[in-house]
């Protein structure tokens, strides 16, 4: 029996970087949050909506119907009705990001990752979610095998074009992507009480391959330096928080799909997921 459908607001939190590299991981992901502080994974998403030049962006409200996906039993899983998405305004950043937090701070947020996968193992138990790590140790840039499509990869990408599915209408973009020659994975620390504990994850943002292909086109094979300086001191100086998202056939596994890095908030100010650790 199909879910009903409904139309909802959402706000675009997460794009993350096409990958048609296996055969059991999404394609792409797009995630975001309704008004009402639910978050929300939307598929399919023609690729000439996600792509950094067009359409939606992250922090843009969408107006959209959508409804519960019935293959996919991750509490968050919508389709999306593609030709029904009206395009609103983006939220601005702000000084301080107060209009952002007025969103985010409507979110739940986990301070531990032991305690956000605990919370996916119980019924119904969150496959999207803010994890707040309490340090940063190192961003580890690893080359990818094949630094181009495989044929089978590029088979995929046809595949998806012509059945209408992810990359309708875009064969100038498919054309265009560009495999990312590197994978991105955060090392960071959660503290729980008086333990700290270390943790491993892929960084799939959309933001971080394009700031990849920014850099290699400005400093060539100098490249690392300046990407790290954003991923290792910038963003270790904000409010760094992570949209952590399960994989569909793997549900244990876990991924950044997005990265979110407001300023730190002034001291004395209340920090939300404090209730969130174990």
């Amino acid at each position: 029996m199909a879910h009903p459908i409904r139309q909802e607001r959402i706000l675009i939190l997460c794009k993350t970087y096409p990958s048609p590299s296996t055969k059991y991981v999404e394609t792409s992901c797009v995630a975001g949050m309704t008004e009402s502080g639910d978050l929300i994974r939307l598929y399919p998403v023609p690729f000439r909506l996600v792509t950094d030049q067009q359409q939606f962006k992250k922090w843009q409200w969408i107006d959209a119907r959508v409804q519960h996906a019935s293959d996919d039993r991750r509490v968050e899983s919508h389709r999306l009705h593609v030709d029904t998405i009206k395009i609103g305004e983006v939220v601005p950043t702000a000084k301080d990001w107060s209009q952002r937090r007025r969103w985010l701070d409507m979110l739940p947020v986990f301070d531990d990752f032991d305690a956000l996968e605990r919370a996916r193992q119980q019924r119904r138990g969150p496959t999207l979610a803010l994890l707040r790590p309490s340090r940063i140790l190192a961003l580890d840039t690893k080359p990818v095998k094949d630094r181009d499509w495989t044929p089978e990869e590029k088979a995929k990408l046809t595949q998806l074009q012509a059945q209408g599915n992810l990359f309708a209408h875009s064969d100038p973009d498919i054309r265009l992507l560009k495999k990312l020659p590197y994978d991105f994975h955060y090392r960071y620390e959660c503290r729980a009480g008086s333990s700290v504990t270390s943790y491993r994850h892929k960084i799939v943002d959309w933001e971080i391959g394009a700031l990849y292909w920014n850099v290699e086109r400005k400093h060539g094979t100098a490249w690392e330096a300046p990407l790290r300086a954003k991923y290792e001191t910038e963003f270790a100086s904000k409010d760094l928080m992570f949209l952590m998202g399960t994989i569909h056939r793997f549900p244990d596994q876990w991924l950044i799909v997005s990265v979110i890095y407001p300023p730190k908030l002034q001291p004395g100010t209340q920090v939300q997921g404090s209730l969130f650790g174990p």
